[in-house]
C-alpha cells in the first residue's frame, strides 16, 4: 500500500492522504480581500485530491503584507471575502482548508514579482514604512525598518489573535503560523536580522520568545480541537544565521506548547544565502527534526514526482510532503500520483467519467461535502 496515500491526523483533523498544498502567494487581493482570482485558484486546487489545502500567506495587519496586493485577514471586508470562497468550496469539496497567518516584517511594502519585487518607498502612493525586530534592511539600498517597541509587539500579537478568530468564524479548519522565509517571526529568530539587546534579542531563548508568544496567543484563541502549526526555515544558508540545531530547539519548544506539526522549509532571510537548490534539498532538515520530535513533520522543496514523495514518507524522512510550484503546474498531481502508486483519491462526481480505463479504481466515492 502507498504510504503517501495513508491518512494523517493533525489534532482532530484527519487528512485523507499526506499531500499538502503549500501556501502560495497570488498577489491578487484588493485591500487585503480575496478576489475572484482566489475563487478560481483555490477552487480548482480544492478538487485536486490533496489531503490539505493551505491558503497563501495572509497578513494579520495592513503593514504586514508583502505587497499591496497580498491577502489579509485584518478587516471585516477581508473576512467576508475569504468566507465567501470557503463557503463555495465547502459545497463541492471535502478538502480540509487551512490558512497561513503571516507578517512580512522588513520584507513588506514590495512590488509584486512580475513587476520586479523591489521595495516600494514609504513615501510612494502604495508604499509604507516597514517594521522589524531591528532597524536592519533586507538589502542595503532599502529603507530601514522601524524597530518594534513593546506596543508594536502587542499590536502584532493581537493581530495574529484577531485573524485567528476571523478564521474560526468563517470555518477554517487549521492555522499555519508563518515563521519562515525571512518574514517577521523568522526575523526575530535569526541573529542576522535580530540585533536587539532586550528580552527579545541576544540568546536563542530570547530570539525565540516573540514567535513563541505569538504561537501561544493563537493556540489559546483558536478552538483546542483544531490544529495550529508553524512553518519554519530550518536554515538561513548563511554564515552566522539561523541553523538546523536552533530549529530543533524551536521545534521542541513548539511541541511542548501543543503545536500540531512543523512545516520545514529553509532560506529567505539573507540575500547572501547559498542554497543548493535540487530535488529533496530540504528533506534532510525535515528528517533531523522528525528524529527529535513526535509531532508530524511536513517536508517541502522541489518534490515533483510521485515515487520521490512516496520514498520520503516510506523512508521516515517526514510524515507529509507539501507541493507548491509542482501543483500549480499540474493541479491534478495527486490524481496522477495515486494512479502511479496504485492508490485511490477523492474526486468530484462531475469528473468521475474522466477516470482512465487502466485505472478503474482510482476515484473514491466520497460522502457529501
Amino acid at each position: 500500500m502507498s504510504q503517501l496515500f495513508q491518512p494523517l491526523r493533525l489534532n482532530s483533523l484527519e487528512l485523507a492522504n499526506r499531500i499538502v498544498i503549500a501556501p502560495m502567494c497570488q498577489y491578487s487581493a484588493e485591500d487585503g480581500s480575496a478576489s475572484d482570482w482566489h475563487m478560481m485558484h483555490l477552487g480548482h486546487l480544492a478538487l485536486s485530491g490533496a489531503g490539505l489545502l493551505v491558503v497563501e500567506a495572509t497578513a494579520v495587519t495592513p503593514e504586514g503584507r508583502i505587497s499591496p496586493r497580498d491577502l489579509g485577514l485584518y478587516s471585516d471586508e477581508n473576512e467576508a471575502a475569504l468566507g465567501r470562497i470557503v463557503a463555495a468550496i465547502r459545497d463541492y469539496s471535502p478538502i480540509p482548508f487551512a490558512v497561513q497567518l503571516a507578517h512580512a516584517g522588513r520584507k513588506a511594502s514590495t512590488r509584486v514579482p512580475w513587476e520586479g519585487g523591489k521595495q516600494i518607498a514609504p513615501a510612494a502612493p502604495t508604499g509604507w514604512k516597514t517594521t522589524a525586530p531591528s532597524p536592519v534592511p533586507y538589502l542595503e539600498e532599502y529603507d530601514a525598518p522601524i524597530a518594534l517597541d513593546e506596543a508594536g509587539l502587542v499590536r502584532i500579537r493581537n493581530g495574529f489573535v484577531e485573524a485567528a478568530l476571523r478564521a474560526e468564524r468563517i470555518g477554517i479548519d487549521g492555522i499555519e503560523i508563518h515563521a519562515a522565509h525571512g518574514y517577521l517571526l523568522h526575523e526575530f529568530l535569526s541573529p542576522l536580522s535580530n540585533k536587539r539587546d532586550d528580552q527579545y534579542g541576544g540568546s536563542l531563548e530570547n530570539r525565540m520568545r516573540f514567535p513563541l508568544e505569538v504561537f501561544d496567543a493563537v493556540r489559546s484563541a483558536y478552538p483546542g480541537n483544531k490544529p495550529v502549526w508553524v512553518r519554519i526555515s530550518a536554515s538561513d544558508w548563511a554564515d552566522g544565521g539561523w541553523d538546523i540545531e536552533s530549529s530543533i530547539v524551536f521545534a521542541k519548544e513548539l511541541e511542548a506548547r501543543g503545536c500540531a506539526a512543523v512545516h520545514v522549509s529553509s532560506g529567505g532571510l539573507s540575500p547572501l544565502q547559498k542554497m543548493p537548490v535540487e530535488p529533496n534539498y530540504q528533506v534532510p532538515f525535515a528528517r533531523q527534526i522528525k528524529q527529535a520530535v513526535s509531532m508530524p513533520v511536513i517536508a517541502v522543496g522541489l518534490i515533483t514526482r510521485a515515487k520521490q514523495a512516496e520514498a520520503i514518507i516510506a523512508d521516515g524522512d517526514a510524515d507529509a510532503i507539501a507541493l507548491a510550484r509542482a501543483i500549480l503546474y499540474d493541479p491534478r498531481w495527486p490524481w496522477h500520483a495515486a494512479a502511479e502508486l496504485g492508490a485511490q483519491v477523492i474526486a468530484p462526481e462531475q469528473y468521475w467519467r474522466s477516470q482512465p480505463r487502466e485505472h478503474a479504481d482510482l476515484f473514491k466515492i466520497r460522502q457529501s461535502a
